[in-house]
This record gives structure tokens, C-alpha cells and sequence, in this order.
């Protein structure tokens, strides 16, 4: 669904264009990383085959998020988790992932015991219940108790760098992991933050983490990527990741984007709570969606699908012609 002529190439400070059809002629031939980068740019992203579900790349995708914590930025947790996320799956969400522990700024570090107590039930459900499902969470224990329980994918805010046994149950399970960035994941997922350019510094980062996990074992085909949104960034930072989301097609994984009712929206619509920042998840969607990003990790799931219903007849309709 998505096409562009054009790489903007930065070198040195300075800025060009260069014309896809020109591409090979002016820099593929010659820079090996710029080859290698339009190979994992315009390389397809294979779908992933989980069980009896696959989840496709080839368009936008819904994440439904499922906050089981008593603490969530986003408001209370739903009296019935298992009804609410099969609810979001019946209104078009492809992935339910379901969190026990709130990574918003100053929240306590919770107890493995108790986030395994919040989140295997309602797993467990979800699986049962047919519904694709991962596991936001960054402690070992909980992986294994989520993926035991039907979970199929990890999503770790500290891409496998806050418990020493992380790298090893996701390798063991062969499962696919979405690695996260945050500056000092190992301290806290919003810890640090000091960049000097926060595109090509995240982009490095998340380029030396897919290598790590790569060498411990994981596919590189089952790993997804996520910029971070509002992990230790600044409101000009989130900015500068969303404007420049399309780079991160270079690292050749498939795109996460979670920017749903981050407090970024808030500090662009006169500190709107959490609540009420429905219009700007949406746009941010919708920004993703344009940047080819294949995750969409949203709150909102039903306003979210209609939007990308919407984008999507539009680029058919490009397609066509009028």
C-alpha cells in the first residue's frame, strides 16, 4: 500500500536527493551501507505464522493494549480483561498484548509473582478464547509463565536488557519479540534521554540490539521494532521519531509504533488528560500508518480500525486512479 521515489540521503551535515531510479546508478553501486539499507527498506516483511493465527505485514496492524494494572496512565483496569480484550479482537484488533506492570514515569517496580498472578489468567483466556496474544512485560519469569499460558509474542519496553534471563527464554521459545528502545533500559524505561541526533542514535541502537538478540539465538525474522515513544525523549524528540519514522524500515524488521494517549498529546492540546486524547492518538495512528509502520499499539481500538479503513480506501483509490 505504500510507494516513494526518493531517498533523502544525509552525509557529513549535508542533505540530497536521490531518485529511486537513479539509486543504483549514484549510490548502490558504490556504498555498501546504503545497499544494504535499500534492500531492508524495500525487502517484504514475511508474514508471521503463529499456530492457527498469522499476523500480516502487508498493511497496518492493531495491537489492542490490555492494562491488568491497578496503576495504568490510561485509567483503571477492566472489571472483566478476558471480555474486554476478545471485544477488541471482535472489533478488529489482529494482537491483544497484555501488560501487569505500568512502565509510566514514576511507577513502582512490581513483584514477578504479582505481575505472573495479573497477567497468566487473563492470558490464558484470551488463548483459549482464540485470540491472538503477547505479553508486555521485561522480567523472565513472566515470559514464561505468559508464553505457557498461550501467549505468542514478548513485548519488552527494555528489549532484553532488564533481567540476564530474557534473551535466553525468548531464543528457547523461538517465539517473536518486539525490542523497545529507552535509553537506559537496564536502569528504567525512562532513564536518560541525552541524544545528538535521536533519529539515527535510536536507529543505531535498535540495529545493535537485533544483532544482540540475533547472537543469542533469536530469528531475526521474529523480531519487531519499536522507536519508543515518550521513553525517555522530550516532546521535540517524539517529533523529530515520528516525522522520521520511514527510516526505521532500514533496520529490515517490521515497525511498532505506541504513541496511543502519550503524554506528547497532552502537551500539544493544552495538557489534555489522558482520557481525552483521543483525536490526537488518532492522528498519530494515522502519522504510523502513512510511514508504513505494521504495528499500530493502541487504547482505542474501535475509532483506530475505522480510521485505518478510511486511510486504506484512500490508497485504493489512489491506486486505481480516479
Amino acid at each position: 500500500m505504500q510507494w516513494f521515489a526518493a531517498y533523502e540521503v544525509t552525509d557529513g551535515g549535508t542533505r540530497r536527493t536521490i531518485p529511486i531510479a537513479e539509486f543504483e546508478r549514484t549510490l548502490g553501486a558504490n556504498d555498501e551501507r546504503a545497499a544494504k539499507l535499500h534492500a531492508a527498506i524495500t525487502a517484504p516483511r514475511p508474514p508471521l505464522i503463529l499456530g492457527e493465527r498469522t499476523l500480516r505485514f502487508d498493511q497496518p496492524q492493531v495491537a489492542g493494549i490490555l492494562n491488568v494494572t491497578p496503576d495504568s496512565f490510561s485509567g483503571e483496569a477492566p472489571a472483566d480483561p478476558v471480555a474486554a480484550g476478545v471485544a477488541m479482537a471482535a472489533a478488529g484488533a489482529a494482537l491483544i498484548d497484555v501488560g501487569g506492570e505500568s512502565t509510566r514515569p514514576g511507577a513502582a517496580i512490581v513483584w514477578e509473582g504479582d505481575e505472573v498472578a495479573r497477567t497468566e489468567p487473563v492470558v490464558r483466556g484470551l488463548a483459549t478464547a482464540g485470540t491472538l496474544v503477547s505479553i508486555d512485560t521485561r522480567k523472565a519469569a513472566v515470559m514464561e509463565s505468559a508464553l505457557a499460558a498461550g501467549a505468542a509474542i514478548v513485548n519488552d519496553v527494555a528489549a532484553l536488557l532488564w533481567d540476564d534471563r530474557a534473551l535466553e527464554v525468548v531464543a528457547k521459545a523461538g517465539c517473536p519479540v518486539v525490542l523497545m528502545h529507552s535509553p537506559d533500559p537496564a536502569k528504567g524505561p525512562h532513564d536518560g534521554g541525552t541524544y545528538a541526533n535521536v533519529l539515527t542514535d535510536v536507529f543505531d541502537w535498535l540495529e545493535a540490539r537485533i544483532a544482540a538478540a540475533v547472537a543469542g539465538g533469536v530469528d531475526r525474522a521474529r523480531i519487531i521494532v519499536d522507536p519508543g515513544i515518550g521513553f525517555g525523549k522530550s516532546l521535540q524528540e517524539n517529533l523529530s521519531l515520528l516525522n522520521g519514522l520511514a527510516m526505521f524500515h532500514g533496520l529490515g524488521c517490521p515497525v511498532m509504533l505506541g504513541a496511543s494517549r502519550k503524554r506528547m498529546i497532552g502537551a500539544l492540546s493544552n495538557e489534555a488528560p489522558a482520557d481525552q486524547r483521543l483525536g490526537g492518538s488518532l492522528a498519530l495512528a494515522l502519522k504510523g500508518a502513512e510511514a508504513g509502520v505494521q504495528v499500530l499499539r493502541v487504547h482505542d481500538v474501535v475509532e483506530t480500525v475505522q480510521a485505518l479503513k478510511v486511510w486504506r480506501g484512500l490508497r485504493d483509490q489512489a491506486l486505481v486512479g480516479r
